[in-house]
């Protein structure tokens, strides 16, 4: 089912979630785990993110090595597993920076031949590495295009023209949304506007970054109607657990954590910081789900710890 109607069929809240695959030789078993304890909760779809290749420096014997490879491949198996093993809707991350218009084909090919109908389509992060773009080939430069192509494959329209019979795909596409807006943006204004373009185009969701304050996503949320942004907009939720997240956080994902959260943070045992984040996180959903939002999204990463302690709190 597509994430749009399971927003429009929903008759309760709607808990869903984020992985990250295992890092390059890593266990499946890990994420296996991680989803049999997620699934207690009935997500209705789960994310999982995806990853282009980066630069490493390794010390050799012979001198630093330079080395280019994905940190975490197996986007598409754990998309086919979540799907086909667990009957729940995956949403697998479609990136602009790092791959081609052609390897985005293939990729949405094949996650269409796995029946799944959802892709989350953001342009990703800058890894430092310019991937070197093949002759004949082409790039999308940002997500507003990304989601273009996706839409052209939804009418069939494929990147080889001379294509006979080319068969629709049905895609469902979400888009990310910037509360505090997005860290290259000048204006929340701007990039509400440049989010919208990408609705134009023809996304049917927004998922926002995190937030640790519910002002930020409501105004995000009333600015964006004022510019006429009609679809749904899920709010993205993390449970801080650490308190070395005071810095990493703010300074990997561009976002302000609340005075009065970091000072009761800064406070505590390290032991106890993972209490203080779930009790944050439970006042935000509480406040969130009385504010009718169309469902909570919380960004898990590899640890389900967190979100059991939230959910046995919340008793949805």
């Amino acid at each position: 089912m597509k994430v749009i109607e399971h927003l429009s069929k929903a008759k309760n809240p709607l808990i869903s979630f984020e992985i990250i695959p295992p890092k390059r030789g890593g266990d499946i078993g890990s994420i296996l785990s991680l989803l049999d304890d997620l699934i207690k909760y009935n997500p209705p779809f789960i994310d999982i993110t995806s990853h282009a290749a980066e630069v490493y420096y390794d010390e050799t014997p012979n001198g630093i090595k330079k080395i280019i490879k994905r940190k975490r491949p197996g986007t598409l198996g754990i998309c086919a597993l979540i799907q086909n093993k667990y009957n729940i809707d995956a949403v697998p991350h479609v990136l602009t920076k790092g791959f081609t218009r052609e390897e985005t084909e293939d990729f949405l090919i094949e996650l269409n031949y796995l029946g799944i109908q959802n892709v989350l389509a953001i342009r990703g992060d800058d890894s430092g590495y310019n991937k070197p773009i093949p002759q004949g080939r082409s790039v999308n430069q940002y997500a507003v295009d990304l989601v273009k192509q996706i839409m052209d494959m939804n009418r069939g329209k494929y990147l080889e023209d001379s294509l006979l019979d080319a068969k629709p795909t049905n895609f469902c596409v979400g888009v990310s949304g910037y509360p505090e807006k997005h860290f290259e943006a000048p204006n929340l204004k701007t990039d509400i506007k440049f989010m919208k373009e990408k609705i134009d185009a023809g996304a049917e969701y927004i998922v926002t970054q995190m937030f640790y304050d519910n002002q930020h996503y409501f105004k995000f949320v009333e600015l964006a109607r004022e510019m006429g942004v009609n679809v749904p907009i899920i709010p993205g939720l993390k449970i801080l657990t650490s308190k070395v997240q005071l810095n990493t956080i703010p300074k990997n994902f561009y976002i302000n954590i609340p005075e009065a959260l970091s000072d009761e943070v800064l406070s505590a045992k390290p032991e106890h910081v993972i209490d203080i984040g779930v009790e944050w996180a439970v006042k935000q959903v509480e406040e969130l789900l009385n504010k009718n939002v169309p469902a909570v999204h919380f960004y898990i990463m590899q640890n389900s710890k967190p979100i059991i302690k939230l959910m046995e709190k919340l008793k949805l």
